[in-house]
């Protein structure tokens, strides 16, 4: 089997590398972070992910993965770098794909004819080309020596081996060849289709298929503000309305979070801002919410006539999602940290996660007890059927459905 270079050995950029390595291939994975590379070394997950660190330590132990500071001498290379987004003036974040740049210029000094170039990081319309055109222009390659394509994640935390192995994926090179090459690739360890286009459509659709669940998520979020208004059970509501045959509302929640959902819709609206106009809408939609929720809490602490500096609000779940450990872009997070700011007193039981920097993390049983208010944003598995009688609750995620 050839050795794979996996540049970036986070969320996606791990697991993926012990895939490959579970499947004979030979794998270096490239982190900038020395602590990162010496836990892998190691044997120790940096990331949570059910049954992986199991899978981490055989795959150490084979030899087939290590890890490492800087790229290596490799037949095929795999780029899954963060690619965070940054604020203008125009209030449209902006892409950025500096950690993608410096990724590509790592590798350039060890690219050799025949070689294999694959982009995984989510990245807006055309970066792929701006990867070929770094490389072509830093050495003397053309498109029949280097082979270029794009080929994004599509995995669920929580289910990243399986998802990695049976969910379909898109594959767009640069041309035709990268395209065929990169789809060879990912045969040896890939079950589900493998679909071929070219970069653009590739990265696209990755982008889309985001902001469509942007999108639905808004409108639920949307409709829960109305029925609130009106007293409506929003959960009831939704309930009879997918009755439908043709109707699907999506469960409303505080907002939306994780590196995917809450971002993706930027990159396309960066790209062509005059033409996405509900796709803007639903990223501002879903923003909003987190101010609704936290404009909720502070209704009925108003409401009960106590003073902010004389209850414990309890905030059940940080994570951008249930049962997971990730924060990032999380609204619950958002919302308990705000809160905090303003000066009201604030516990967090997050089962997921030990410490904060800035939050107290109590357990289950603690927070119920301390909390004037028990504010569920997050329906991890430990928050469903418990004895919520006689508590004072908000519920924004269906802990009492």
């Amino acid at each position: 089997m050839s050795l794979c270079c996996v540049l970036g050995l986070g969320y996606i950029g791990l697991p993926t590398s012990i895939l490959l390595s579970s499947t004979g291939h030979k794998v270096v994975g490239v982190d900038i972070n020395k602590n990162v590379v010496e836990k892998i070394n190691k044997g120790i997950l940096h990331i949570k992910e059910p049954n992986l660190n199991k899978d981490l330590i055989k795959e150490i132990k084979k030899g087939n993965l290590t890890a490492s500071e800087v790229p290596v001498k490799a037949e095929i290379y795999i780029i899954a770098v963060p690619t965070p987004f940054f604020l203008k003036e125009d209030f449209i974040p902006q892409p950025n794909i500096k950690y993608v740049e410096n990724a590509v210029k790592s590798i350039l000094p060890f690219l050799t004819k025949g070689n294999l170039v694959i982009l995984e990081s989510t990245s807006p319309i055309g970066t792929t080309k701006k990867v070929a055109k770094m490389i072509y222009e830093n050495n003397q390659f053309s498109e029949k020596d280097i082979f270029i394509a794009y080929c994004p994640e599509r995995v669920l935390p929580g289910n990243i081996l399986h998802e990695l192995v049976h969910n379909d994926r898109v594959i767009g090179g640069i041309n035709e060849e990268s395209s065929k090459r990169a789809a060879d690739y990912y045969q040896t360890f890939c079950k589900g289709n493998l679909i071929e286009t070219n970069s653009e459509t590739a990265e696209l659709v990755k982008l889309s298929e985001n902001a469509y669940r942007d999108v639905n998520i808004a409108f639920a979020n949307e409709l829960s503000i109305v029925a609130e208004k009106f007293e409506i059970d929003i959960n009831e509501m939704i309930s009879i309305a997918n009755h439908h045959p043709r109707v699907d509302i999506l469960k409303p929640g505080c907002g939306v979070g994780g590196h995917c959902i809450a971002v993706d819709p930027w990159f396309i609206a960066s790209s062509a801002p005059k033409e996405t106009t509900l796709i803007q809408t639903a990223r501002l939609v879903n923003n909003k919410k987190v101010d609704w929720v936290i404009n909720k809490i502070k209704d009925l602490v108003f409401k009960n006539k106590f003073l902010k500096e004389e209850i414990t609000i309890g905030i059940f779940g940080i994570a951008y999602k249930p049962n997971i450990d990730d924060l990032r872009e999380s609204p619950a997070l958002k919302i308990a940290l705000e809160l905090k700011n303003q000066g009201y007193n604030v516990i967090v039981c997050e089962p997921n996660i030990q410490t904060h920097e800035s939050l107290e993390i109590k357990d289950l049983d603690e927070v119920l007890e301390k909390s004037f208010l028990s504010v569920f944003l997050v329906l991890h598995d430990e928050f469903k059927n418990l004895d919520l009688k006689d508590k004072n609750i908000l519920d924004l995620c269906g802990v009492k459905s």
